[in-house]
């Protein structure tokens, strides 16, 4: 991968990780033969050169590591004591390496955004009781309607469309072609991906029988998202029928996730691609939902519940721990078979009661 900073701006191992928020994780450094580097970028340990910085967090990768020519690694102590006593790397001794590392990535991020020059580009249309605070980039053809606000040091990237009265906090970033609609307020650091819109109508119709279909309920309610959320590509999240939609602190939505109008998602919550959550539904605080799950609509999830991929999930769930509703895969013609028994446990059930009686 290309070097995330030039030679002039690539700190010295030390000097990185001084600068470096560990957030109090312990960590040290044990130089190798090669001396301490200087660290331009990041790599995984099969590609990484003499000035990246590459971890060791899954012990399948162990035969990459003293084959890594990185000039660094992170890495636990057990792994770390597993190396011959000349290897040439510099040893970042951690045991939870990856997050190490994410917080390493989060300082190169911010180092490559620190470069740029903010300004407006010539196409973007703002309208005149817009807010555009100090440090805002707006990228070619964005549109910021009337009354909405962007807050100090935010990126909107090319196309992106900021609908009126709605808010993007302070340090947001919002990739090329974002669709906020009207009343939407987004939080600090908010990281928002390409095909996102946030704020579009809730599904709301009512059955009409005097016009023999569908009545629209019009949606009068906004969204609102807390501080550090990560919104995936195309994923929606819908405004609220009267209250509004409620992301907090924290949240991280992957791709091509579907929130209904009135859902609440609790702060640090974390939720793969794929899952489709219905209308009203309450998820707590810290929960995680595995790809391709469906949450019915109207239910409570409470905190710390952990849901598996591809699980259905249509009833209230208040304890904590992990759910899994998935029939697993087999050779179809197994499966089929199976599937054919599970039809019949109805009956099953019903006979062995019978038998028990007799």
């Amino acid at each position: 991968m290309p070097l995330l900073l030039d030679d002039a701006r690539a700190p010295s191992l030390s000097a990185l990780f001084a600068e470096v928020d560990a957030h109090g994780l312990p960590w040290r450094l044990e130089t190798g033969s090669a001396g301490e580097p200087r660290i331009a970028g990041l790599a995984p340990l099969a590609h990484a050169g003499a000035n990246e910085l590459s971890f060791l967090s899954n012990h399948r990768y162990l035969d990459q590591l003293a084959q890594s020519g990185a000039g660094a690694v992170i890495l636990p102590a057990a792994a770390a004591a597993s190396l011959p006593d000349n290897v040439a790397f510099t040893r970042v001794i951690c045991e939870q390496p990856y997050l190490l590392y994410a917080r390493v990535a989060q300082w190169f991020a911010q180092a490559r955004r620190a470069g740029r020059k903010p300004s407006i580009h010539a196409s973007a249309v703002v309208a005149a009781d817009a807010v555009i605070e100090d440090e805002v980039e707006l990228g070619p053809f964005c549109v910021v309607e009337s009354g909405a606000v962007i807050k100090r040091g935010s990126v909107i990237g090319a196309g992106t469309v900021i609908g009126a009265r709605s808010i993007v906090g302070e340090d947001a970033l919002l990739h090329p072609r974002v669709v906020i609609y009207s009343d939407v307020h987004l939080g600090a650091r908010a990281v928002v991906h390409s095909g996102a819109v946030l704020g579009a109508d809730g599904f709301g119709f009512a059955p009409d029988p005097t016009r023999g279909g569908w009545s629209k309920i019009p949606q009068f309610g906004g969204v609102r998202i807390g501080n550090d959320v990560e919104i995936g590509a195309n994923t929606t999240i819908d405004r609220g029928a009267l209250d509004d939609t409620v992301i907090a602190d924290g949240v991280k939505l992957d791709n091509q996730i579907m929130v209904a109008h009135n859902v609440q998602i609790g702060p640090h919550t974390a939720i793969a691609a794929c899952v489709g959550i219905a209308g009203s539904t309450h998820i707590g605080a810290r929960c995680t939902i595995g790809g391709a799950s469906m949450i019915s609509g109207h239910l409570v999830l409470g905190d710390d519940v952990h849901i598996s991929g591809g699980t259905p999930v249509t009833s209230s769930i208040s304890k904590p721990g992990r759910y899994t509703g998935v029939y697993p895969y087999a050779e179809h013609g197994e499966w089929q078979r199976n599937a054919a028994v599970i039809q019949q446990l109805g009956s099953l059930r019903r006979r062995i009661r019978a038998l028990e009686k007799d």
